[in-house]
């Protein structure tokens, strides 16, 4: 599949199209995926490692971010590319992630903010 038409060396390695590695073009090279396809694994520079990928095309993401292509922030981050922490109140929010766009995290009653770090209008006593 991946072998180029000079056909293979005398010790029986043969000459691989650049997206095939091994010694006879049975796998990916780096940066390429799906064999026999090896389609280029397209990491996104700002979320990715590097630009290699599994064998199933998943690139390795810096904790920050998510997806297949780490195209995305990971639970708990927000505001892709910038893939900033939530820092929700513990004490006034439902939990740990916020909005993957604006970054609002989900605040328990009576509670407001982007955070949810203070009272609603007419409340008082947070974090109590």
């Amino acid at each position: 599949v991946g072998t180029l038409p000079g056909g293979c060396d005398s010790a029986g390695n043969c000459f691989c199209r650049a997206e095939f590695a091994g010694p006879r073009c049975e796998q990916c090279s780096p940066g390429h995926h799906s064999y026999p396809h090896c389609y280029a694994c397209s990491c996104d520079s700002r979320g990715a490692v590097d630009n290699n990928c599994s064998p199933a095309g998943q690139c390795r993401c810096h904790g920050n971010f998510a997806g297949h292509t780490c195209n995305q922030c990971a639970l708990g981050f927000y505001g892709y590319p910038s893939c900033t922490p939530c820092q929700c109140s513990r004490e006034g929010s439902l939990h740990g992630t916020c909005e993957q766009d604006t970054g609002q995290c989900s605040c328990r009653p009576g509670v407001t903010g982007l955070r949810c770090d203070r009272c609603v209008p007419g409340a008082y006593g947070f974090p109590q």
